[in-house]
């Protein structure tokens, strides 16, 4: 049978004709074939169309309802085209109608503001899509501002990440903004943004009212101050908040007097499951603070307090709260704390005594031969499962080693194994963990 439509390859674009039919657009939107619709509307705006995005959209429309719309840039397998703001004017009319996708994955591609301001369209007009992954691109304020705004009335998007995109302090201000209205947005990731002190102070006054964001994620923002104003805000939303489930307050500079102030807020908390506190200044005083939350919060499940300095004394403190039989908590990341045998050892017996935690990580600390022993022994006892640690024991002449593997609670975004294939999730654990993250979608 003739296609309805006829097209000449290049390299990396295909070049539409117009049909001749004035229904066409209609016809395909009616037989679900979001490919022929994108070729449709790249011949009505006279745009060359994008092998890479037509390849996608057909290998999607055989995967029925509730798929992943998966166009990230950086795919080391396939033969991908970065996606253009031109593109993104395209797909968006594409997909305006449609119910099928329920995932957008724009990942490392070379979208603006321009290209931000089509997908507020999209958002506006869509009522199916739900999570947007928007990481690694070149949006800024307009960009954010105009995504923001499309938010205001959106009753279907529940995650979106901006990761890496310098929005700034304005940018992130029009989504707390957002936030005081919009009351379907579950996950919202706005680290490595250079957000500022008043933008991070904004959201913890909008979460003390906000009853659907259950995962923050404000990491890496540009802080000057030594007054911790941002800890001291977190922890009266803390106080007060019953929704929020994950938070992720990474590369804040954070001293012991900062964690002080956080869990204050935590000891009141009886929601938060995830504590995100890596790359900070924390010492032995705030382990101790921590091991306290630990001993009266029974919520908090994932501890992450990876790049710190909480040395013996710190480990120590959590092993005895770990140890306790009300303790909850499920899975510890301590890497590099300049943690030694001591500490390392005691949260081997705590993990005997205590069978809730399952996941510990622990590679960049002291490792000698005692600590190889004991984790040794965990994981061959069945105590301690390979994939649920950062370590692997071996033997040579007698004698007990670990060596690195490339497990841990959350995969910084720009890590990729190097062999084998990507997206093991031993090296994303959280995402099991955590059940904040519910989109249970089809990978395309």
């Amino acid at each position: 049978m003739r296609p309805l439509w006829r097209c000449c390859y290049s390299n990396a674009k295909i070049k539409t004709h117009k049909s001749g039919s004035p229904s066409f657009a209609s016809l395909v939107t009616s037989m679900g074939d979001l490919e022929g619709l994108y070729l449709s509307v790249c011949d009505d705006l006279h745009l060359s169309a994008s092998v890479f995005i037509s390849q996608v959209l057909k290998e999607t429309q055989s995967r029925g309802s509730g798929v992943s719309l998966r166009l990230a840039g950086n795919d080391r397998v396939k033969d991908v085209i970065r996606l253009t703001d031109n593109d993104l004017l395209v797909l968006s009319k594409t997909l305006r109608s449609d119910l099928t996708v329920k995932a957008l994955d724009l990942r490392y591609n070379r979208i603006s503001d321009e290209g931000a301001g089509h997908l507020a369209d999209l958002i506006q007009e869509n009522v199916a899509l739900q999570s947007l992954d928007l990481l690694c691109n070149n949006i800024e304020v307009e960009g954010a501002e105009r995504i923001a705004k499309s938010l205001h009335q959106n009753a279907t998007l529940k995650r979106l990440r901006m990761t890496g995109n310098k929005i700034g302090n304005k940018g992130a201000m029009h989504f707390a903004s957002m936030m005081q209205t919009n009351t379907t947005l579950e996950e919202l990731d706005v680290s490595d943004c250079d957000l500022a002190t008043q933008s991070l102070i904004a959201f913890a006054i909008v979460l003390n009212s906000n009853r659907s964001i259950r995962s923050i994620n404000v990491s890496r923002a540009l802080l000057f101050s030594l007054q911790e104003e941002t800890a001291v805000h977190m922890a009266r939303m803390l106080a007060v908040n019953q929704t929020l489930r994950e938070l992720h307050m990474g590369k804040h500079g954070m001293t012991d007097s900062g964690v002080e102030r956080l869990c204050e807020g935590l000891m009141i908390n009886r929601t938060l499951r995830y504590l995100d506190l890596r790359c900070n200044r924390i010492t032995r005083d705030g382990a101790k603070r921590l091991s306290e939350v630990l001993r009266r919060n029974s919520t908090l499940e994932i501890l992450d307090l990876s790049s710190n300095r909480i040395e013996d004394d710190g480990a120590v403190y959590l092993s005895e709260a770990i140890a306790l039989p009300h303790c909850k908590l499920r899975a510890l990341s301590i890497p590099n704390n300049s943690i030694g045998t001591t500490g390392l050892v005691s949260l081997t017996k705590a993990m005997n005594t205590n069978p809730n935690l399952t996941h510990i990580y622990i590679w960049g600390n002291r490792l000698e031969e005692p600590v190889c022993v004991a984790f040794s022994q965990l994981i061959a006892s069945g105590r301690l499962l390979k994939d649920h640690t950062d370590v692997s024991p071996y033997e040579v002449d007698g004698r007990f080693y670990l060596a690195e593997m490339s497990h841990g609670l959350q995969r910084h975004y720009y890590w990729a194994p190097s062999y084998g294939e990507d997206g093991d999730p031993a090296s994303n654990a959280a995402l099991a963990l955590n059940t904040s993250h519910c989109l249970d979608l089809q990978p395309c």
